[in-house]
């Protein structure tokens, strides 16, 4: 059965029950780019329909999973130039839509704790960016029916204006400390980074100074919280094979950031200039730094200086312009930091 069309933030499942977390908006015509998240497995800590389910975080985990247990899904993509996860729209049983998840929770009146918590948000978040509820979902494990009272509230918006009104109002009620929203604390900090740097190598002085300020994380009525920001359908100008992707290797670059405007969603995207390749090919001009990870969302300004070890890609659109970009987050030695 194959799936309406999948973007961030949705989840899909497999025949075999294991659900996966869907990632950006360019997928090949018979196949979703997702990564596992969820599996079967009778030590699990969370439970669904009589099945239990254990949890896969950091990408090595997630592949060695794979590796295990769904090799076929691991292909090489030649227009991404990249081993990635891509589950075969004949293995999808449903697809998860936050949207749809959202407005089945408005209707619920037997919802638990944690999704009682995850409405409010939601509510909050729509009233006072003055949004359509159509903009708004839930995603994590809410969406897929998994989650645990530990586990974190995960909103999603769609549509480039929707979601800077939703991050302007974020940022106020934070700033105030209003409505049971309030940014993270050096101990949360603290908590956030022992769980990121399994994933992401950075002093937790860098991490401090670039995690500090976002008001898309952070605590809700006690509860972490991360917002999610996706473009909408209408906004999404590439098709699969449109743009080509040639791995030029790895690299580390310092610049400066000319351009934040598309650093708010996922995938995220800083315009950069001023290059200087620190380390790796030395192929001028990189002209962006990318990543479809949301750690990296905001993780720096305009005017800001920083340094990004990541990918290097040449990236070759229908036109046959060229242009090179640092992708990063695909390793744990990839960070996006601002320069001392």
């Amino acid at each position: 059965m194959a799936p309406a069309r999948a973007r961030e933030g949705d989840l899909i499942e497999n025949m075999n029950g294991a659900v996966f977390d869907v990632k950006g908006l360019v997928h090949p015509p018979d196949r979703v780019v997702a990564f596992i998240r969820y599996f079967p497995d009778k030590k699990g800590d969370r439970t669904r329909y009589r099945t239990t389910y254990g949890k896969v975080y950091s990408l090595s985990d997630r592949y060695a999973l794979l590796k295990d247990k769904y090799p076929e899904y691991l292909v090489y993509d030649p227009v991404f130039d990249e081993t990635l996860c891509e589950v075969p729209d004949s293995h999808v049983r449903k697809r998860f839509d936050p949207v749809a998840k959202l407005n089945e929770m408005r209707n619920n009146g037997d919802l638990d704790a944690l999704e009682c918590k995850a409405l409010q948000l939601a509510e909050l978040l729509r009233e006072q960016a003055n949004v359509s509820w159509g903009a708004v979902g839930i995603s994590g494990s809410i969406l897929a029916g998994l989650h645990t009272g530990r586990s974190d509230i995960d909103p999603v918006v769609y549509g480039s204006e929707n979601c800077r009104q939703i991050n302007d109002a974020l940022k106020e009620l934070v700033k105030h400390g209003s409505q049971g929203l309030r940014s993270c604390g050096l101990a949360d900090l603290k908590a956030l980074f022992e769980f990121r740097s399994k994933d992401t190598e950075m002093s937790f002085e860098d991490f401090v100074r670039t995690e500090s300020n976002k008001a898309f994380q952070g605590k809700f009525m006690g509860t972490d919280y991360f917002v999610r920001f996706v473009k909408d359908w209408s906004e999404a100008n590439e098709a699969y094979g449109d743009v080509h992707y040639k791995n030029m290797g790895q690299g580390k670059i310092e610049a400066t950031v000319a351009d934040d405007s598309e650093a708010l969603f996922t995938p995220c995207a800083y315009a950069v200039k001023n290059v200087t390749i620190l380390e790796g090919p030395t192929i001028q001009p990189v002209s962006q730094i990318v990543s479809f990870r949301g750690r990296f969302c905001e993780q720096a300004k305009t005017g800001d200086h920083v340094v990004a070890c990541g990918k290097i890609e040449r990236v070759t659109d229908k036109n046959g312009t060229v242009h090179y970009r640092l992708l990063v987050g695909g390793r744990p030695s990839d960070y996006i930091i601002l320069k001392r």
